[in-house]
């Protein structure tokens, strides 16, 4: 006999959003929640900071059953909102890659947003780097969530989406340990 209930009692998740800082952005981003059967337990709205593609995070703990939670951040990405981070589960690990070329003037959020939707990947940190000013060579160093096992897919999906901008990708990153 199998056991049925793990997949419909309610768990808890944190999911990490980014919205545009205009009224009723935080409103819409709460309604696909309830629409796919989420409970709201906290919403963390953190105004006066800003993420690095200068919008504002949202940190919302809900409960639903494990069954709904992918539908949950489907309905979240369909209505436009730019998923961050969508509970342990769903991204268990991470990998980091460097972009180097045009990376702003080849428009760096159309470049994330691609990454997200194309590669089923997080951008869980951006660091950018552009000496010579917006218009020279830059690089962007994009440390990505991806689900257990899929690194390796993301990674391509990374240089698909590079080739067609024309950027070069070095990856993954990795930090050395115990060299001497």
């Amino acid at each position: 006999m199998s056991d049925d209930t793990s997949a419909t009692d309610p768990r808890a998740y944190t999911v990490r959003l980014e919205l545009i800082d205009e009224p009723g952005e935080l409103l819409g981003a709460l309604e696909p929640i309830a629409a796919n059967g989420g409970n709201l337990l906290s919403v963390f709205h953190e105004r006066g900071s800003l993420t690095p593609r200068g919008h504002i995070p949202v940190e919302v703990d809900l409960e639903c059953p494990p069954d709904r939670f992918d539908a949950i951040v489907s309905g979240l990405r369909e209505a436009g909102v730019n998923v961050i981070q969508a509970g342990a589960e769903r991204y268990g690990e991470e990998v980091t890659v460097l972009l180097v070329g045009d990376v702003i003037e080849s428009d760096l959020s159309d470049t994330l947003s691609s990454i997200e939707s194309k590669a089923d990947a997080s951008v869980s940190d951006v660091s950018l780097s552009a000496p010579g000013g917006t218009s020279e060579v830059a690089s962007a160093r994009l440390r990505l969530a991806a689900e257990t096992g899929a690194t390796s897919e993301v990674v391509g999906a990374v240089r698909e989406i590079a080739d067609s901008k024309e950027l070069r990708v070095v990856e993954p990153l990795t930090e050395l340990e115990g060299s001497a």
